[in-house]
């Protein structure tokens, strides 16, 4: 059996022995079970199979035939295309070889005509390298024909410093190169200049009024497009010459710019020209206009302004006495002289750092394209180094006058450094913005201005309060008025109220006043620089009223004494409660208002006293028996302690009414005050007194003695204070 497996094995292919095998397993399980019912059966589908089996091996006789038909057309076809190959490829590559010959051939034409051109570019461009770059009508051949032209000498450059470096065609291409790199530096120059102007002093005010410098062109567009053009050129070709002269040129057009604002200020003296309004100032100026318009208007503001402190200081007095103070006048008067910095010049300086500001900017701005990045910081320190030193100078010169005024207690004139310092303080963010990046020399220059006026500012305000002790006026008022001292330092210290934020920056630098403020119950809830002001205030109204007090002392009369302290003590605390300066101090000393009303009081006392002797003949414990004066039984000694009553009381009431008419009371409120407390004083005593003996036949010359009813000295009292009466 096995025999015959492995003959049939070897007959057919593996499928075919499965199929055979399966067929065997299952014919021999079958006749196992059942060899003689299913042995018909099997033999059928044996036959079956057999002819499938025969089907099946003529299909494949078939396939094998095909096989070999395909075959051979196959190999017939690779020997056609072999013996193709062979025929082709060397047609071919000879065609490739004719091909390239032809290229080399047009890349050497090509090639041998862009060296012959190199010979020839400097003899075709020098024309217009002679015209220059200048515009055709001004007999130049056009900045873009000469860039191009320039553009054609670097290449002939290039290529003979390249391949032959020794050649006669190399010196002329670079020297005409050369030339034209100087005729470019040349119209760079030239533009520069010819478009270069100053900005005018109306344009100037113009931009301070708008705070931007976006609206000034210095240049005309196609004129800023030709030197961005042209400097391009120079810095990629190594010509970096052009931003000295750019420097120098701008740097002058910039200061002349100032200078000229400058001269215009002082050319029109207040009037010619309007200034720009500045926050805040002592002097605020309407809106902008231009030369000549309102200009008397303005004038006249200006003179007013001019005797501003003046009129502070003599208004109050005049409005609460109702008569003129004649040719009296204020130590603070701003008197004309070269040392005294006056408001206009204050002004004048703020206008002229604001247009510094403002031409700095749009400097930073016009030089962007003109000048590469990695240099516009050095080239924008040369533009603005004079000008800036300019401004530098005025401002030494501003603060080295004031001091001069310090020197002198002329303290009105050194106010105008406050409003100086306190604008500057606002620009410097803005300023340090402009010149960051800057060499440090230039960036502290506007650092200098404000130390220095910061300076100057402390030493007048601690100077003020020596000049306060140490005053050496020994005059004093003969009618024991306010004392020009105090209204001078009332006037003073009204005028810093503008300026409270930066005189409170001035005093925190200063140790006293720091350590003060700490002392202050809930410092940290109350406005720093108010505080330290209202502390600042205090200082200078304890020392006033100090001076004062020894002032006072020199008075021989005690009651004009009392009275001339009183005045002053009631013109301080009103003065404080009109101009706003009692809240300030309040922030420091809470019950500086009180103490101001106890030494009123104080003072109302003291005076009151000057009825003593008035009183002395009328209030008194050697009355006469009233009942034996209405009965006439009065006794010559009665009668004459009567008589000395009447004219004791009437020597003394005429003298006082006589001394205290010469008394002065500038306040109304004060003056009546007064007289309606000596009324409540002295009427009462003297009605009672005049009740009493007027009708006692003390004596037969009645109008003698009883010279004054109640009445009458009420009217005397009515004209005390008032020198007129």
């Amino acid at each position: 059996m096995l025999v015959e497996l492995l003959s049939i094995k070897c007959r057919f292919r593996d499928g075919e022995l499965l199929i055979i095998v399966c067929l065997l397993i299952f014919l021999v399980t079958g006749i196992m079970h059942d060899p003689s019912e299913r042995k018909n059966e099997i033999e059928n589908k044996l036959a079956k199979e057999q002819n499938n089996l025969n089907l099946l091996k003529e299909k494949v006789n078939r396939s094998s035939q095909l096989t070999k038909g395909m075959v051979g057309i196959l190999s017939s076809f690779e020997h056609r295309l072999a013996r193709l190959e062979e025929t082709i490829l060397p047609v071919y590559n000879e065609t490739g070889n004719l091909q390239r010959r032809q290229e080399n051939i047009e890349r050497t034409l090509m090639a041998l005509d862009h060296v012959i051109a190199f010979y020839g570019v400097s003899q075709e461009v020098e024309p217009v390298v002679r015209a220059g770059p200048g515009p055709i009508a001004n007999g130049g051949s056009g900045l873009d024909v000469f860039l191009e032209a320039m553009n054609k000498l670097q290449l002939a450059q290039e290529y003979f410093e390249k391949n032959n470096p020794q050649s006669v065609e190399l010196e002329n291409v670079s020297t005409l190169f050369n030339s034209g790199g100087d005729a470019l530096n040349r119209e760079f120059k030239d533009l520069l200049f010819r478009h270069s102007k100053p900005v005018s002093p109306i344009m100037l005010l113009e931009l301070v009024e708008e705070e931007t410098a976006a609206s000034l062109n210095h240049f005309p567009e196609a004129v800023s497009s030709e030197l961005i053009c042209i400097a391009d050129w120079l810095i990629m070709h190594n010509r970096d010459e052009y931003m000295n002269v750019y420097a120098r040129v701008r740097a002058t057009i910039l200061l002349k710019s100032l200078q000229q604002l400058k001269e215009q200020q002082r050319s029109s003296s207040g009037g010619s020209i309007q200034s720009v309004p500045v926050a805040n100032s002592p002097m605020v100026r309407p809106k902008f206009q231009t030369p000549g318009r309102r200009a008397s208007k303005r004038l006249q503001m200006f003179e007013k302004k001019a005797n501003k402190m003046l009129q502070i200081a003599t208004q109050t007095l005049e409005h609460s006495t109702g008569f003129s103070l004649g040719t009296r006048r204020s130590a603070l008067h701003l008197e004309s002289r070269e040392d005294i910095v006056d408001e206009q010049e204050m002004e004048n300086y703020l206008v002229c750092v604001m247009a510094l500001q403002r031409l700095m900017q749009s400097e930073r701005s016009l030089m962007v394209g003109i000048v590469p990045l990695q240099h516009q910081h050095q080239v924008f320190e040369i533009v603005i180094r004079d000008a800036m030193d300019m401004v530098v100078q005025d401002g030494e010169s501003i603060a080295s006058r004031a001091k001069r005024c310090i020197n002198r207690h002329d303290f009105a004139a050194v106010l105008v450094v406050f409003p100086i310092l306190k604008h500057l303080l606002t620009m410097r963010p803005e300023f340090e913005r402009t010149v960051e990046g800057c060499d440090y020399n230039v960036r502290s220059k506007f650092a200098s201005i404000l130390n220095t006026l910061h300076g100057t500012g402390a030493k007048a305000l601690e100077d003020f309060i020596e000049s306060v002790r140490s005053d050496p006026s020994t005059q004093l008022p003969k009618d024991g008025t306010v004392h020009e001292l105090t209204s001078n330092v009332l006037v003073f210290l009204e005028q810093l109220l503008d300026y409270v934020d930066t005189i409170g920056g001035v005093l925190a630098q200063d140790p006293v006043y720091s350590n003060a403020l700490t002392l202050i119950p809930g410092h940290g809830k109350v406005d720093k620089n108010k505080a330290l002001v209202g502390i600042y205030i205090k200082k200078v109204l304890v020392q006033l009223n100090l001076t004062l007090v020894g002032k006072s002392d020199l008075y021989s009369d005690i009651y004009l004494r009392a009275v001339f302290r009183l005045n002053n003590n009631h013109y301080v605390l009103k003065a404080l409660q009109r101009a706003g300066l009692l809240d300030l101090v309040q922030l420091s000393e809470p019950d500086c208002e009180e103490s101001y009303h106890d030494m009123i009081r104080e003072n109302k006392k003291a005076y009151s006293q000057s009825w003593s002797r008035v009183l002395s003949h009328i209030w008194g414990t050697e009355d006469a028996p009233v009942a034996m004066a209405h009965a006439g039984k009065l006794r010559d000694k009665d009668r004459h302690l009567i008589k000395e009553r009447f004219a004791g009381f009437n020597k003394e009431m005429e003298e006082i009414a006589k001394v205290q008419r010469s008394y002065s009371i500038p306040d109304v409120e004060l003056r009546e005050s007064l007289k309606r407390d000596n009324k409540e004083y002295i009427l009462p005593k003297y009605h009672a007194f005049y009740e009493k003996y007027s009708t006692v036949p003390f004596t037969k010359n009645t109008e003698k003695y009883i010279k004054y009813a109640p009445a009458q000295v009420s009217a005397l009292i009515d004209r005390f204070f008032d020198v007129a009466a």
